[in-house]
């Protein structure tokens, strides 16, 4: 299980200039003058982002390109440090992990640029990494043939990787991330640009994971896909958090019949979400100022 608290992550980007620099720029450049210093500023690509997961869940992550999906998903994964704000990871017993390394082998995680290595076939591949988790050959061995009949890769798993299909690379991708049989999947846009087949392949995989009480985080542009396959939806736009609740809570209050309208909606007017939240995620991260006001009175010592 995973709980973010408080979530943000900032970076610098230049500054867009107006037409009238950029036409001064452009001079400057004709007459071998130097430019000036280049204006940049700070920006949130995740602004204050709270939720929690729970065991045996599908957790969509939906929000168009530029949300922060992606940047959260690396927070989630520890591959990347949060600015402010924490990510708790825990086992299946309760128990909170803290060593880095323990943390990344409770998760399985996909970005939707992996890269592979060409020349070796899906099972090559798939026998370096187990070796590099510490894994017998034997157990490896056995694992690899559960995981090919997972994901349905026996046709192709002895392969050169360079020679697959875009769907079965992705597969081959998604191999590699279950080589340590992980608690927590975290995944990166896993069917985009998949035909029908191949995405049908990823999304009964998350479904049989989800069966064996393993939690599933996936950012998707599909809104059709999402409001079938997730358990709760978490919306983000622009970095902030715009909606976490079942799609079905989510197209209800709304007054939609579904997601893409429903973010739609949503975005419209945050300001009438804000008032609703406790009934969209009655189980939410308090804030900052609720924290305060708690510990202030007396009231729960923790999150």
């Amino acid at each position: 299980m995973i709980e973010a608290y408080h979530l943000k992550k900032e970076f610098i980007r230049p500054v867009k200039k107006s037409a009238n620099e950029s036409a001064e720029n452009d001079r400057m450049k004709k007459t071998g003058l130097r430019l000036g210093k280049q204006t940049k500023e700070t920006f949130l690509a995740v602004n204050n982002l709270s939720f929690k997961t729970k065991e045996g869940e599908i957790l969509g992550i939906l929000g168009p390109n530029g949300a922060g999906k992606t940047t959260l998903l690396r927070m989630l994964g520890n591959l990347m440090t949060p600015t402010e704000g924490e990510v708790k990871v825990y086992d299946k017993e309760g128990n909170l992990l803290t060593d880095p390394v323990l943390k990344k082998m409770k998760i399985g995680y996909l970005s939707n640029n992996t890269a592979l290595y060409g020349r070796l076939s899906p099972r090559e591949m798939f026998l370096l990494f187990g070796e590099l988790y510490g894994i017998s050959k034997q157990d490896c061995e056995k694992r690899a043939e559960e995981v090919f009949a997972l994901l349905e890769m026996e046709k192709f798993c002895d392969q050169r990787i360079e020679k697959l299909s875009t769907g079965q690379r992705q597969r081959a991708s998604i191999s590699r991330c279950l080589i340590h049989n992980p608690e927590i999947y975290i995944f990166d846009e896993p069917t985009l640009g998949l035909d029908i087949l191949s995405s049908e392949t990823i999304i009964n995989f998350m479904k049989k994971e989800k069966e064996n009480g393993k939690t599933v985080l996936y950012s998707t542009h599909y809104m059709e896909e999402a409001q079938y396959l997730c358990d709760r939806i978490l919306m983000i736009y622009e970095g902030r958090k715009v909606a976490f609740g079942t799609p079905k809570q989510l197209m209800e209050i709304t007054e939609t019949d579904n997601l893409r309208d429903t973010f739609k909606a949503l975005i419209k007017d945050l300001t009438t979400y804000e008032e609703t939240e406790d009934v969209l995620n009655p189980d939410r991260v308090p804030s900052n100022k609720e924290t305060t006001d708690m510990m202030n009175s007396g009231e729960g010592g923790s999150l």
